[in-house]
């Protein structure tokens, strides 16, 4: 990332934003929906079946429309995030995050010296591909990248208090599908027990000054995670909203069309 991050400045500044999940592997479409007005698109390489060199692809695509493009790497490992930032992502979405230990390595991996360990190329599209500013790049890099880790099941949240003392994490996912399978409830995210974790995590992690993020499936999901003081929201995912919109005109058409 060579350019200001504005995603994570909004953040600073206590707005909200809204982005989606990108899972189809195209620059075009994640072209498109960046020109929409989104603030920030996450690029699946978890569950979608991106290359490194096609997420590169994308994050140019949704930079050059405004957009904040971020990267889902497939684990906590430290190579896979090496990876996803030295293409130019603004920052990473870590999944899996149970523990304190955990919420640490993937930090160590995010931040450079002195505040993780991150490797050192100046080769790389986020460090200009040559040489030069070398002294720089390191506190330009760790101040410029947004860390966001995602807490996914009941362990994650019973370990919540611990993960939150970890310092330099900007966003705490919670993420309510793998979260309603591990509560008992697979598939059931709107489970009021779902609901009730989300509540209690939400004043926990906007305590320590922390943004939280989570899913919208729809607009009134959208209200209601505003209305906790939830910020940082990913409405669906690319390919849900190109099926959404086929799925209302075909049924439009049949509705119109009756014999």
């Amino acid at each position: 990332m060579r350019t200001d991050n504005k995603l994570k400045r909004v953040l600073g500044e206590g707005k909200s934003v809204l982005g989606t999940w990108s899972v189809l592997p195209s620059t075009s479409v994640a072209n498109v929906i960046a020109s929409a007005g989104f603030d920030f698109i996450i690029i699946d390489m978890e569950h979608g079946p991106s290359s490194f060199e096609t997420a590169e692809d994308m994050v140019r695509a949704v930079e050059s429309e405004g957009c904040t493009p971020l990267v889902r790497v497939p684990a906590n490992q430290d190579w896979l995030i090496l990876r996803a930032l030295e293409i130019g992502t603004h920052g990473v979405v870590v999944p899996q995050i149970t523990d304190a230990a955990e919420a640490r390595k993937a930090i160590h991996a995010i931040k450079y010296y002195p505040e993780g360990l991150r490797g050192f190329s100046p080769f790389t599209r986020s460090a200009g591909y040559a040489p030069k500013n070398t002294r720089e790049i390191a506190g330009t890099q760790n101040a410029r990248t947004l860390s966001v880790l995602l807490v996914e099941g009941v362990s994650g949240i019973a370990n919540l208090d611990g993960i939150l003392e970890v310092s330099g994490i900007d966003v705490i996912y919670l993420g309510t599908y793998d979260l309603s399978q591990s509560a008992g409830y697979p598939g059931q995210p709107d489970h009021p027990e779902v609901l009730n974790y989300i509540r209690q995590c939400t004043v926990k992690i906007m305590d320590k000054g922390i943004s939280v993020g989570i899913l919208a499936q729809t607009e009134k999901d959208m209200a209601n995670w505003l209305g906790l003081g939830i910020r940082f929201i990913a409405y669906q995912a690319d390919c849900a909203l190109l099926a959404g919109a086929c799925e209302h005109v075909r049924s439009s058409f049949n509705a119109r069309n009756l014999l």
